[in-house]
């Protein structure tokens, strides 16, 4: 599967646009303060997780459409007061020859 933040793909032509799609890994909550490079390292291996779950979950739900591709991928990371942060990545599912 072909993932870009661009709207088009070098080299392939875009068939057919087959719908938006996402992923999103919610409800994660932290309690890391930024005082020691240890708990910072320790909150940049969370978030990454997390955008690699939210990652996983868009490929998902565009294969269940039946693209080969997600194109326009716009990545979101949200706070909220309470220590809980969302991580939700948007894109457009197509079929690329």
């Amino acid at each position: 599967m072909i993932l870009t933040t661009t709207n088009s793909i070098e080299g392939h032509v875009i068939q057919d646009y087959l719908g938006i799609v996402t992923g999103v890994s919610t409800n994660i909550k932290t309690s890391f303060s930024f005082k020691t490079e240890k708990n910072k390292s320790l909150y940049e291996d969370f978030i990454n997780k997390a955008k690699e779950d939210a990652f996983q979950k868009l490929k998902e739900n565009a294969t269940k459409l039946k693209a080969n591709a997600v194109v326009g991928i716009k990545l979101d990371i949200e706070p909220s007061p309470s220590s809980y942060f969302f991580v939700s990545i948007t894109g457009t599912a197509v079929k690329v020859v």
